[in-house]
């Protein structure tokens, strides 16, 4: 699968009935195109996956596939009980999503053979990177196995050690050079020095949603963006719970596209918190615009 560049997350957009506003999806993944990201995620952690019913789900796979229409790869979110991510990996497949990104299973925690089968039974159906998160970790020799069957294309890091990641890089390429890695982590740029220095060159970019100029700038080596755009936002993302998806749809808000707000356990930012990103926003554009 040949992903590249910024890989673009997009939110889901709600009308204010609540309901999935599909033109407005389709709107929000036209302007972010416009800015070349690598490929497409849908219906994942930024937008709101496991708020979905399986009918949102299908919907905006479904416009993102018809919106993208193969100018770049198109993944979707699957995962929970198997019936449920078999369900989701199949309207993905008939909706020509190019592959999937699979979050882990929900409070069952088996075997690792347990999950050996769960990502294969998947992977038979589309494409998988495993996300690796909660309670999906991942130790080298898991990983090789993963890489080894039929389907499953990459590994997203959501956990952030650097020790383990290494060492699960370098066991896995041994055997699978093209195998995919991915910074999974919120606001990946903040951490992609420290990533970039153990081989992986992916990430997923929230920013990019919201101003995909700061994104694309710090792509294309802009480092003065770490200390001055991306650690502020880093803090402020910290305050609340839930704030690595609300803050950036707050931000697709502040730039003129009116997707709705989150959906609960999440909550919007506070007006104080949305004013302090209105400021980091401009200040980010500001500086890409010297």
């Amino acid at each position: 699968m040949d992903l590249s560049g910024v890989l673009f997350f997009p939110v889901t957009p709600f009308r204010a009935d609540g309901t999935l506003a599909a033109d407005t999806l389709a709107e929000h993944l036209r302007r972010g195109l416009e800015h070349g990201p690598g490929g497409v995620f849908v219906a994942c952690g930024t937008g709101e996956f496991s708020a979905l019913s399986q009918a949102e789900h299908a919907e905006a796979v479904w416009v993102a596939a018809e919106t993208v229409n193969g100018r770049v790869p198109v993944l979707a979110g699957a995962g929970g009980p198997i019936g449920t991510a078999l369900a989701q990996a199949r309207t993905a497949r008939e909706a020509g999503a190019d592959g999937l990104l699979l979050m882990p299973p929900y409070l069952a925690a088996g075997p690792r053979e347990g999950y050996t089968a769960y990502v294969a039974a998947v992977a038979e159906v589309l494409p998988v990177i495993v996300y690796q998160r909660g309670s999906v970790v991942l130790d080298p020799e898991q990983a090789v196995e993963l890489a080894h069957l039929p389907g499953v294309v990459g590994i997203k890091d959501g956990i952030g050690d650097i020790d383990l990641m290494q060492r699960t890089v370098l066991a896995v390429r041994a055997e699978r050079p093209d195998f995919l890695f991915f910074n999974g982590l919120p606001t990946a740029e903040l951490t992609m020095p420290a990533y970039r220095g153990i081989g992986v060159e992916l990430y997923s970019s929230a920013v990019f949603c919201f101003a995909p100029e700061i994104a694309t700038a710090y792509l294309n080596g802009d480092e003065r963006l770490i200390e001055e755009f991306y650690a502020p936002l880093v803090r402020l993302r910290g305050k609340v719970p839930g704030y690595a998806v609300s803050l950036v749809k707050a931000g697709v808000r502040q730039r003129g596209l009116d997707v709705g707000g989150v959906r609960p356990p999440l909550v919007d930012p506070s007006p104080e918190h949305e004013e302090e990103l209105a400021r980091l926003i401009k200040a980010g554009l500001a500086l890409v615009e010297r």
